[in-house]
């Protein structure tokens, strides 16, 4: 067998071997994302479970708080409507701000601040809040990993050249940054 034939052959299957390694961690870094995303969604919906709860209890006390409350009902819509990150994060933001508006609320009567139910589904909440946090810190871990990866040489060429794109950031809206204030 000639030399040149057999070095060629050696030179194809190595560059293979390469691209299928680029390729298959370009694959597994973006089940990653997916999977990571399913963590935040996981989050989001029970949160979204728990917010009719909190409202039906937090009406209970103060029915005339018609406005608030509708704010909640089409935040939580938002939320179990949206598609994606970009939506999510919308949706997120919007649902937020309209809890922040209910705990307001809820701060004005004395009796519901007591209530036990309440208090659970408050404490319940704040469990939610803290898991859908660390969702959001491991679904951006494996964002930014897999966004390097499709960003970065060689692997950047084998991305390109089977369509891979950049996945989205969940980021936290301006508001949410600030330090929430904890009253008791």
């Amino acid at each position: 067998m000639d030399p040149i034939l057999i070095i060629a052959i050696v030179v194809i299957v190595l560059v293979l071997v390469f691209v299928f390694g680029i390729y298959n961690g370009l694959i597994t870094a973006r089940n990653r994302v997916k999977e990571s995303w399913s963590g935040i969604d996981v989050q989001l919906k029970r949160r979204t479970d728990l917010i009719p709860n909190l409202v039906e209890t937090v009406k209970g006390y103060a029915s005339h708080e018609k406005e608030v409350f509708q704010k909640v009902t089409e935040a939580r819509s938002a939320m179990m409507n949206a598609k994606g990150a970009k939506e999510a994060e919308v949706a997120d933001n919007m649902l937020t701000g309209a809890l922040k508006s209910l705990f307001a609320v809820a701060e004005a009567y004395p009796d519901l601040k007591a209530a036990d139910n309440f208090k659970e589904l408050q404490q319940e909440l704040s469990d939610t809040e803290t898991k859908v946090a660390s969702s959001r810190q491991f679904y951006n871990a494996n964002v930014l990993d897999y966004n390097t990866k499709i960003q970065t040489v060689p692997s950047n060429i084998i991305a390109g050249m089977f369509g891979f794109a950049a996945s989205e950031f969940f980021e936290a809206e301006e508001a949410d940054k600030k330090p929430v204030p904890v009253k008791f």
